[in-house]
């Protein structure tokens, strides 16, 4: 266990610089140690600017670290070299008196001076009620994370922006690339791979193809068959099954071996397999940033673009859309999710800094979008909204502030919260990250247990921070509740108090 912990903690070594065309939302990206080196050529006014950006930062994340211990049932505090775009969960591997064992898939967006690379990584996750408040928050930032251990490393053909696994079998994931493809990997059975430059890239089970331009950002597998939907910069969202290249324990997250079809002994076993579309979908007049599959269908789907559009599509009824709500937002969209216990309400989140919530069955007045409601919580753009897999009320939304605000929409009535000076309905912020929240994943298998990712390039100098979070659970629990609880120690809470 020391040296896996040594070995974690040893800092990656960078070389020379390879940078590659920033992206709308992307960047140049640096590595921490590049980043010092090339400090001291920085204009002076650039560097009085982040210098007083910086105190700024500095002291809200100072108060932040101290509440820690009040805040959170547990926290874990990851340095990432290299920042990653996308966080997910992966299957439970065990479980054990303390804690959990869980597969965890990230990504090495890096400067071109090595290569890009898939991680699979093991987590262990602390059970609730376990972790002692005074040591949650007495972390290293510059450190690794003892909880968190690279298992295997897949080298990425170009950086990863978008990761997600398959809701029947989390073996299987889907990567977007800055390519029109889609990529399908079976992580079991990749072999594992030392990234170095000059490295081949690692081979893809299946290549999705259909996209006539960069597909980027907009992915999501299907919760109810092994269907993949994905949206680019042609304007087009396009839809595609893979249920004939999986094999029968493909949807059996227990199976062991190859879970992907293999190619007959006739075959090139030197490409990948590619798989057309079922279907392509236009409606959308500029970039197609997210999409999201109904919870209760696989021939429903919805997707949001940089036109400000929502528009919400029927496989079965063509390629058409069934509803486009215009101006769905004041500015582009980054994101959207669709309720997993209420299939009436979707979630949208834009570069406007607010996060909508709209009901499918009233969608547009005079065609303009008309949302049930509108949180409004963030300083910048909003880059990830996702639902509480345990609470049908809760969501959360991530943003270029740093922040991930957790609201629960049956709080907007309550007069107690409309009395507050808190936005209606946010009734916890996580502010740990010190940069762009660029993604985050509830944990299906640990009710409000959280992955959040950062991309620390402006604040702390290049590379990322990965935290994986659980409030209090004295926050979320019904106020009656936790005043039963509380009133247990009422007595010992008064003795202390009264000491001098």
């Amino acid at each position: 266990m020391e040296s896996d912990e040594a070995a974690a903690a040893s800092p990656q070594a960078s070389g020379g610089t390879v940078t590659p065309t920033p992206k709308k939302r992307g960047r140049k990206p640096k590595s921490k140690e590049e980043e010092s080196e090339s400090g001291g050529k920085m204009k002076e006014s650039s560097v009085g600017k982040m210098t007083k950006t910086k105190q700024s930062v500095d002291d809200k994340y100072s108060q932040w670290k101290g509440l820690v211990p009040i805040l959170y049932d547990w926290l874990a505090n990851h340095n990432l070299v290299w920042p990653s775009l996308s966080c997910r969960w992966g299957p439970q591997l065990d479980q054990a008196t303390y804690k959990n064992r869980q597969r965890l898939y990230l990504s090495e967006q890096t400067d071109g001076s090595v290569p890009n690379t898939l991680v699979i990584a093991n987590c262990e996750v602390v059970k609730p009620r376990v972790a002692a408040a005074e040591h949650i928050s007495q972390f290293n930032e510059e450190a690794r994370s003892p909880f968190v251990k690279k298992y295997k490393t897949i080298i990425h053909p170009g950086e990863v922006n978008r990761i997600r696994e398959l809701p029947q079998n989390s073996k299987i994931i889907a990567t977007h690339t800055d390519s029109p493809d889609v990529l399908i990997w079976d992580v079991d059975t990749q072999p594992n791979r030392h990234a170095v430059l000059g490295a081949a890239s690692s081979r893809p089970d299946l290549i999705l193809t259909g996209h006539q331009d960069n597909a980027e950002y907009a992915l999501a597998m299907c919760p109810t068959e092994p269907f993949v939907l994905s949206g680019g910069k042609d304007k087009l969202v396009v839809l595609w099954s893979i249920q004939d290249h999986i094999t029968t324990a493909g949807t059996d997250s227990k199976s062991s071996g190859s879970i992907i079809k293999q190619i007959g002994e006739s075959g090139d076993k030197t490409e990948s397999p590619s798989v057309g579309p079922r279907g392509v979908y236009q409606g959308h007049d500029d970039t197609v940033e997210d999409v999201a599959f109904s919870p209760t269908s696989a021939q429903e789907f919805c997707s949001v673009g940089d036109d400000s559009c929502l528009i919400l599509w029927d496989a079965r009824t063509g390629t058409s859309p069934v509803t486009k709500v215009e101006k769905a937002h004041d500015s582009d969209l980054h994101c959207v999710d669709w309720n997993p216990h209420d299939d009436n309400l979707i979630l949208t989140g834009s570069a406007d800094n607010s996060v909508r919530l709209y009901d499918r069955r009233n969608l547009t007045s005079n065609g303009v979008g008309t949302p049930i409601y509108k949180f409004e919580g963030h300083k910048a753009a909003v880059l990830c909204v996702q639902w509480s897999p345990d609470k049908a009320s809760v969501f959360g939304s991530s943003a270029e502030d740093g922040l991930l605000n957790i609201w629960d929409y049956d709080r907007v009535s309550k007069k107690s919260d409309r009395a507050a000076k808190n936005p209606a309905g946010l009734f916890f912020q996580h502010a740990g990250h010190r940069d762009k929240v660029v993604d985050f994943h509830w944990n299906a298998a640990d009710p409000w247990t959280i992955v959040s990712v950062s991309d620390d390039c402006e604040t702390t100098g290049g590379g990322g921070t990965l935290q994986i979070w659980r409030m209090s659970d004295l926050i979320y629990r019904p106020e009656e509740e936790v005043l039963t609880e509380l009133e247990t120690f009422k007595s010992h809470v008064m003795t202390c108090a009264s000491k001098p």
